[in-house]
């Protein structure tokens, strides 16, 4: 288990090396600022129009980097220095969210696909742990332990599945992002290579998640399929 737990160790510092980067490029390209003086609600708003996407709203909500695209509400939720700055880093993040609003409007497939996941993972992800841990101490006495703990692990598979489909999602909102921005002129060249490098380095942070939740989904499988009892 030894190669395992280094394993684990190696996915945390990149996991802590990709969100300290990603925190310092957003922090870089907030000193852009647009030449076309937007605000990234404005920039939301114009995605939005261009695509012909009349019923979703942009609003504000509070943190940093809590931005989100609700499909069930129909809202594109900026966080406030984004909502209202106006620089690189806002625009980005402002169409990359409406990349998933444009995704929404014309049925992506992989969208549709983790959307649907989202009310079993919601409970698979609250009860796997509990799951695999009653079944792992009950396999040392009772057989049906094995299959508790192995529902368990099932369970946490498709939260592992779930990260893995969120990665195509991202990574096509941000394309479409960075082509809009790019197509309609609504930055300057500097302006684009900003957005374009906050938005890659953002889209690293979920496939570290992946490959963190696919390392603890093999140590799960191990510990459960490789100490049954016959």
């Amino acid at each position: 288990m030894g190669s395992y737990y280094l394993l684990i160790i190696l996915i945390s510092l990149a996991s802590m090396w990709v969100s300290n980067t990603l925190k310092r490029k957003f922090k870089t390209y907030s000193q852009v600022q647009l030449r076309n003086g937007m605000s990234g609600k404005e920039i939301a708003e114009q995605m939005l129009a261009d695509h012909g996407i009349r019923d979703v709203e942009v609003i504000s909500v509070r943190g940093s980097l809590t931005d989100h695209y609700n499909p069930q509400k129909r809202t594109v939720n900026l966080s406030e220095t984004v909502y209202n700055e106006r620089n690189a880093a806002a625009a980005a993040v402002a169409a990359h969210e409406c990349g998933h609003a444009v995704q929404h409007a014309q049925g992506y497939q992989w969208l549709q696909l983790r959307s649907s996941l989202v009310p079993v993972v919601g409970i698979a992800s609250n009860l796997s742990m509990i799951v695999i841990i009653a079944g792992l101490v009950l396999m040392q006495v009772i057989p049906i332990g094995f299959e508790i703990a192995a529902a368990g692990v099932g369970l946490f598979a498709m939260g592992t599945l779930f990260s893995f489909i969120t990665l195509p999602v991202e990574y096509d909102a941000s394309n479409r992002a960075l082509a809009w921005l790019q197509r309609k002129n609504m930055v300057s060249r500097e302006e684009y290579a900003g957005a374009q490098d906050a938005l890659k380095w953002a889209a690293r942070t979920y496939v570290v998640s992946a490959l963190s939740s696919l390392a603890t989904l093999a140590y799960f499988a191990f510990q459960v399929f490789g100490g049954r009892r016959d």
